[in-house]
């Protein structure tokens, strides 16, 4: 590795002196308290500061203060700060660093008077961090207004290394105390998460949190160590690609190229460099990788744009494996001797490290954080793991050896089950089998109700492992292909060739069956990695989807081009998204036509036939509605962002969870007209989202007038067993008689219905 240049050779020299002392002070046969004492007086001294505190975070969110040199003697295990209260709780509460000339005129500033700092006008702080988690605060304190430097604030974060692993030793404060699940008792839990690979899991808590203990902090060489941190580098890349080759699972698809992106984090240099750079300072590689870790991991706490969270996680868990080469662990100790059923429970993950446990073993994931788009998820899916992710809190909750329930279908995580929630599970885990077996059996029956409707059954899909549901459902074709989920995992943006090769990989799976491929839908809560994009007040309703496409025809151009290309002598169905006037129909449909004739003028195969569509998601098309007619050639009704347009309802906000129904008069009304203006002029309506892949909201679709339903693969069966228990006359009987009535509840009612009628609900 080639050394980058770091910071002036005098910061360099001061900050390994310091360390230096610091081990010598570490190496002293002394008890804690005092080796912490000897501690802030030589940081006092090496940075010219009249004071150097050293803060400990207590049981119940307090700081405790537990050695100063410069402050009050008598202060010391009796000035306390909350979380949050004064610099030292501010440090602490947003675990980053604090620098301040003039200190007492900070708005956060709390006056303490036993301990005497109004003498102090500056400020310097940082928080003592040990695994990502914060233990506590380390500050200086200047009599004289002083502009601390970046490479100051460095020198004291790499000190606070030193400091953590002294403070969680165990000598200063109880191994319990500092534990995240201190006070949590063994009672049973429910905890609310969010299904973001489907499935039912039970089993024991395995923690993926690898509890790495350094031994030697402060370096003496630090060209060896760079040596070492080249080899131990080489070593992981070498062990990466020899993982990721033996998990290959004998194919390609976004997941493969989820895998592929984050094997090459581990080549970028600015990783490298910045671990290069603590080695610098007089740590050892270890020590380097892992202040480099801490940095990342708080940096993460503020970032909210999912992709670079996403990237800072798959960085984590590089930072891990790049410490188990140096340190020799070349498996994760938790991933040897997995229980039978083993369920890995984190704050989060990388996409690689679901391989490094044994799969026959592994029945579930549990995330703290994780998003339905996070590479850990893509490949959670590929595998066919369940995964439930956002569970807020679950680290502090959750112990080793824990048991643990996963309820993908309602979306929650039961700790510590009693026994007869476990045999209550277990039995529904055994009915599910047998309905799974049922609908598996069943896939190649029509979906034909009991008077002879006839019901088409499409899948939705995003991904190209996706595709091959289509023949283990029995589906009858791709009623919504999300083109958007290949740009979102991809690096950069897909050029015409790779886009073209994905798009003629999704019909050749189809066999013949039917494809509708939607364009881009990028914007409000799905963001492109490569795209730097302004910050939105309220992205839902803003540039996305059809808005971002016309404003960028290029990129419009290319996606079309390549579905062109991938259809050559076969049906092509284009579907635009978010159309809020017909002009935006006509300017998207002019950019298709423009992209047919040169296709034509190059003399290259054409697609056999050409359809277009609209997804009616949008209020305002509800009133152009025979004027879109007489464009579209199919209607798809996006279920999802139309209810949150028509309620005025963020569907991501909690607290509007269930605030409004789809099943309410108002709604029904609207999906109604829009079918019958279809049947009037002889146009196909189909609704793809959440409404029809729950059989209740079906069954109200059908009678509608519905005939076409696009739903997640696994509704696919118990829909069709819906359909096929149903009588179609007496459903639409029921709701005519129900319509005439004031105030009834649309959704209790069809429940009735079902039972009294034997409609298979499931």
């Amino acid at each position: 590795m080639n050394q980058p240049g770091g910071p002036a050779g005098g910061d360099l020299t001061a900050a390994r002196l310091l360390l230096r002392r610091i081990r010598t002070v570490m190496a002293r046969n002394l008890p804690a308290q005092r080796r912490l004492e000897e501690i802030v007086r030589t940081i006092a001294g090496a940075m010219v500061a009249e004071v150097c505190s050293v803060y400990v975070l207590r049981a119940g969110e307090v700081l405790e203060l537990f050695a100063t040199e410069g402050l009050k003697a008598e202060a010391v295990h009796h000035t306390r700060l909350r979380v949050g209260e004064g610099l030292v709780g501010d440090i602490a509460s947003h675990v980053r660093p604090l620098a301040l000339a003039d200190a007492q005129h900070h708005p956060q500033f709390a006056y303490r008077p036993e301990t005497g700092e109004e003498l102090y006008q500056s400020f310097m702080g940082v928080p003592v961090l040990r695994g990502g988690r914060m233990i506590g605060v380390l500050v200086v304190q200047n009599r004289t207004r002083r502009h601390y430097t970046e490479e100051e604030v460095e020198t004291l974060e790499t000190v606070a290394m030193v400091v953590a692993e002294l403070v969680a030793g165990g000598e200063l404060v109880g191994r319990e105390e500092l534990s995240p699940i201190s006070g949590i008792g063994v009672l049973p839990e429910r905890l609310d998460a969010q299904a973001l690979a489907p499935g039912l899991a039970l089993g024991t808590a395995i923690l993926h949190q690898p509890d790495i203990t350094l031994t030697q902090l402060v370096a003496e060489d630090p060209l060896r160590e760079i040596d070492r941190l080249d080899d131990a580098m080489t070593a992981m890349k070498l062990a990466l690609d020899e993982l990721l080759t033996e998990n290959d699972g004998g194919g390609g698809g976004e997941h493969r190229e989820v895998l592929d992106t984050y094997r090459m984090l581990a080549e970028d240099r600015g990783w490298a460099n910045r671990i290069i750079e603590a080695i610098e300072t007089g740590l050892t590689a270890e020590a380097a990788v892992q202040k480099v870790q801490n940095d990342m991991r708080a940096r993460m706490r503020e970032i909210q744009d999912p992709y670079l969270r996403e990237r800072l996680a798959d960085l984590d868990d590089l930072n891990n494996r790049l410490l188990r080469h140096l340190l020799g662990m070349q498996e994760l100790p938790q991933a040897r001797d997995l229980p039978e059923f083993a369920i890995i429970v984190a704050r989060n993950m990388g996409p690689a490290e679901l391989l490094d446990y044994d799969r026959r073993r592994l029945k579930g994931v549990v995330l703290e954080e994780g998003t339905a788009s996070s590479h850990v998820a893509i490949v959670a899916r590929a595998l066919d793991i369940p995964l439930l992710g956002h569970c807020q809190n679950l680290m502090d909750k959750v112990q080793a050896g824990d048991s643990l329930v996963l309820d993908g279908d309602n979306e929650q995580v039961f700790l510590r089950p009693s026994e007869d929630i476990l045999q209550v599970f277990a039995t529904s885990m055994n009915a599910r089998a047998a309905r799974q077996e049922t609908y598996a059996a069943d896939r190649n029956l029509p979906a034909v109700t009991k008077d002879g409707v006839t019901v088409d059954l499409m899948i939705n899909a995003g991904l190209l492992m996706d595709v091959p549901q289509l023949a283990a459902t029995g589906a009858a074709g791709i009623g919504l292909y999300r083109t958007e989920v290949t740009f979102m995992v991809a690096p950069t943006f897909p050029d015409v060739a790779r886009q073209r090769d994905v798009y003629g990989r999704v019909l050749d799976g189809a066999e013949g069956k039917q494809v509708i491929f939607r364009t881009l839908d990028i914007g409000s809560d799905k963001i492109l990695p490569y795209w730097q994009r302004d910050v939105e007040e309220n992205p839902a309703m803003g540039w996305r989807a059809l808005r971002i496409s016309l404003d960028r025809p290029a990129m419009l151009r290319q996606q079309l081009r390549a579905m062109i290309l991938a259809a050559a002598g076969r049906a092509l169905h284009v579907m635009f998204p978010m159309v809020a006037e017909v002009d935006e129909f006509d300017d998207a449909k002019g950019i298709l036509d423009l992209e047919l004739q040169r296709a034509e003028a190059k003399g290259q195969v054409l697609p056999a036939s050409v359809r277009v569509g609209a997804m009616f998601e949008v209020p305002a098309l509800y009133w152009q509605m025979e004027e879109a007619l007489d464009r579209v050639d199919f209607l798809s009704i996006g279920s999802n962002d139309l209810a949150q347009f028509v309620f005025a309802a963020d569907r991501g906000n909690a607290q509007l969870q269930g605030r409004y129904d789809t099943l309410s008069p108002a709604f029904l009304r609207l999906i109604g007209d829009i079918i019958k203006a279809g049947q009037r002029r002889g146009k196909p309506v189909s609704l793809c989202g959440e409404m029809a892949g729950d059989p209740l909201d079906a069954m109200a679709l059908l009678a509608l007038g519905l005939r076409t339903l696009s739903m997640a693969p696994p509704a696919i069966g118990p829909i069709r067993a819906m359909i096929r228990s149903l009588d179609m006359g007496q459903l639409q009987a029921h709701l005519a008689a129900l319509g005439a009535q004031r105030g009834v509840d649309l959704r209790s009612s069809l429940r009735a219905f079902a039972r009294d009628h034997g409609v298979a609900l499931p």
